[in-house]
């Protein structure tokens, strides 16, 4: 499986930007990405007060190859750039070798947790 980083630092920015990016994901970008053709799942990861970074998988090298070629071309205008003051430091591409599903399942966004 072909997968994609895209990660910003979060180093210096203002309180509550990782309140914010959790808001806009929540509010935008995951209905956004429940309908990109080509990709196979997508996670945001954050560490408070250090980075913030949404790792996908695609289908095929094409559909990562696009996708990718997007990212870099409109890096300082990405929402998440906006909200962060920031272009992202990374875009790196990598294989995921597997996945699996534990018996937890998958939670889709924080306002679903149960």
């Amino acid at each position: 499986m072909l997968g994609l980083s895209v990660r910003w630092s979060l180093t210096g920015t203002p309180d509550g930007t990782l309140e914010a990016l959790r808001e806009y994901v929540e509010e935008q970008s995951f209905r956004r990405f429940a309908a990109l053709e080509g990709l196979r799942f997508k996670t945001w990861r954050a560490r408070e007060g250090e980075w913030f970074e949404g790792t996908y998988v695609f289908v095929s090298e094409s559909a990562r190859a696009e996708f990718q070629a997007q990212m870099e071309e409109q890096a300082a205008d990405l929402p998440g750039s906006k909200l962060i003051g920031a272009a992202p430091e990374l875009i790196e591409p990598f294989e995921t070798v597997a996945v699996v599903r534990g018996p937890g399942g998958f939670r889709s966004a924080a306002r679903f947790e149960g």
